[in-house]
């Protein structure tokens, strides 16, 4: 059984940082696209980033210029580094995992996904 576990959300003040981690089970770690999704109460769930198999990373437009994603392949671990936070970035943060072999930001690419982690950005 596939795991994902998310770690590192929490509260922080407007123009903080915080950085995730999801640590993952995937036994072929190195050959996946892996992604970070965030939802806000009564809102769909929105592409955050996304990294690919050769370390190509990629983000939505919303977040371009302030979170970076990364992973480690000898740890199973993907990250997400967010810088200058904003109220608006409020969510629960999930993490997930596609087989695809290009960019995908569509939830439904991503096989598997993690439980989320809340991240509160107060004003």
């Amino acid at each position: 059984q596939v795991q994902l576990v998310e770690s590192g959300g929490g509260l922080v003040q407007a123009g903080g940082s915080l950085r995730l981690s999801c640590a993952t089970s995937l036994r072929t770690f190195s050959v996946y696209t892996l992604g970070w999704f965030r939802q806000a109460p009564g809102q769909e769930r929105d592409f955050v980033a996304g990294i690919t198999c050769s370390n190509i990373g990629y983000a939505g437009d919303s977040v371009k210029g302030r979170f970076t994603i990364s992973r480690d392949n000898a740890k199973n671990t993907v990250y997400l580094q967010m810088n200058t936070l904003k109220p608006e970035d409020t969510a629960v943060y999930y993490c997930a995992a596609s087989a695809s072999t290009s960019t995908p930001t569509r939830s439904d690419e991503y096989a598997y996904w993690g439980q989320g982690t809340q991240v509160t950005v107060s004003s």
